[in-house]
């Protein structure tokens, strides 16, 4: 083997990954902060690479300012390199992985079984080549940490990295069974108060309606509780209460005529959003984002 054969072969020295993909990211970002978010760990992480880099060169590659950094000559040097390159692993290995790809969805139980299952078959005819996949939980999932691509979600703050839009506007109000021959927020008093827990900080509860009614002296604190919405619903069908509950989720029991609302007020100013990460969504998220905004919150037609 001559010389020129074996120089081909020498083993590159170059700096560890991590600290080359903190530099890359805080140097297009021009922020450390942005940085960690995008890369899911603590701007302290991120300085600690970056350090850990200028150590490893001998030479700055930052110039640190009061809550801004600057690159130096030789950080702007180093930088198109490696976004070229971390731009070519991206292009290539996207081009590696097969062609069919997956999208996990997440929502809570009630709303994954009322909204989206009956709009999964039209997804899989637009979309034949995605794999859609359903997460339901009542406990949000992290989103940032690549648990699910999108999640639906009663709107409020989000964590780092994420971003949110409105999707469906919610409407609650008291709902029981016709035979309970409710006509006046009075006759709450003479039947039971059915209860749904709430796990989140949205609390469309008999307490919150109460207080928007005007209502005094119900036994607020009595009643059976369920945790399942679905459950609930199904008790108040049954003729074991009244609850208050989503008129959009249970309208299809309202147009059946299982269920009626007697009176008002409605609980409004509540809403679902669409939680994704910050990055520019892939084209098969993005189709799966366009199926939640036309078909899940389209406003149901008789008979569908």
């Amino acid at each position: 083997m001559d010389e020129a054969n074996s120089s081909m072969f020498k083993p590159r020295r170059l700096p560890p990954l991590a600290a080359l993909r903190a530099f890359e990211a805080a140097a297009r970002h021009l922020s450390f902060r942005a940085a960690a978010s995008e890369l899911a760990v603590t701007p302290t992480a991120i300085s600690h690479q970056i350090r850990l880099l200028e150590a490893t060169l001998g030479l700055p590659l930052f110039v640190r300012r009061t809550r801004q950094v600057a690159l130096t000559e030789a950080g702007q040097r180093l930088f198109p390199a490696l976004r070229d390159g971390f731009d070519g692993f991206a292009r290539v290995i996207g081009e590696l992985k097969p062609k069919r790809q997956s999208v996990t969805v997440s929502a809570t139980t009630q709303f994954t079984s009322r909204r989206l299952l009956p709009a999964v078959p039209a997804f899989n005819r637009q979309h034949p080549e995605i794999d859609l996949r359903l997460n339901a939980s009542e406990t949000p999932v992290d989103i940032a940490a690549g648990a699910a691509d999108i999640a639906v979600r009663y709107g409020g703050e989000i964590g780092a990295g994420l971003r949110s839009e409105p999707l469906l506007a919610e409407r609650f109000g008291v709902l029981c069974s016709p035979i309970l021959g409710l006509t006046a927020p009075e006759d709450l008093n003479s039947v039971p108060l059915l209860h749904t827990d709430w796990l989140r900080d949205v609390t469309p509860d008999w307490r919150r309606w109460a207080k928007l009614a005007g209502v005094t002296g119900l036994k607020l604190d009595q009643g059976a509780r369920f945790t399942n919405g679905d459950h609930a619903i199904q008790a108040a069908i049954a003729g074991q209460g009244a609850i208050v509950a989503s008129l959009i989720l249970a309208e299809e029991e309202i147009r059946a005529g299982l269920l009626v609302q007697p009176f008002g007020p409605v609980i409004e100013g509540i809403y679902y959003q669409l939680v994704t990460r910050t990055q520019p969504p892939s084209r098969e998220v993005e189709a799966v984002l366009t199926w939640l905004r036309e078909e899940v919150a389209r406003p149901r037609r008789s008979g569908r």
